[in-house]
């Protein structure tokens, strides 16, 4: 995530991190969510690496992620049932978040009625 946020500071178009599952499936969830343009895995002799495109507004030279905030983070992780999920921005951005079922936006977990860690919040 930091990645990505560095990348879009300095207006980057593409940004290589290393592949995991945990990367992959926030990029995903960008790439469905409409922040970014692609997502594609990219092996490098033993490495694996996971190149995602920036996703530009049309005559701005802005990236459709405004901000990305990392809030549950190895020192104090942030839980939440479905009832307490936040909302970003009235729902204009999104929350990800790690359930038992895997990784998922708000409002996935809001409709499935489950709760988890809160990874970072997208807007």
């Amino acid at each position: 995530m930091t990645v990505i946020r560095n990348a879009n500071m300095v207006k980057k178009n593409t940004v290589r991190v290393a592949a995991t599952n945990i990367t992959e499936k926030i990029g995903r969830i960008l790439l469905r969510e409409g922040f970014i343009k692609d997502v594609r895995e990219h092996r490098e002799g033993q490495k694996s690496l996971l190149i995602s495109t920036s996703k530009y507004r049309k005559g701005k030279r802005s990236t459709y992620i405004t901000t990305l905030k990392r809030t549950s983070k190895p020192g104090l992780r942030i839980y939440s049932n479905s009832r307490e999920i936040p909302k970003v921005l009235g729902g204009m951005g999104i929350v990800i978040l790690s359930t038992s079922q895997g990784i998922m936006t708000d409002r996935d977990a809001r409709q499935k009625k489950m709760g988890g860690e809160i990874l970072c919040y997208v807007w």
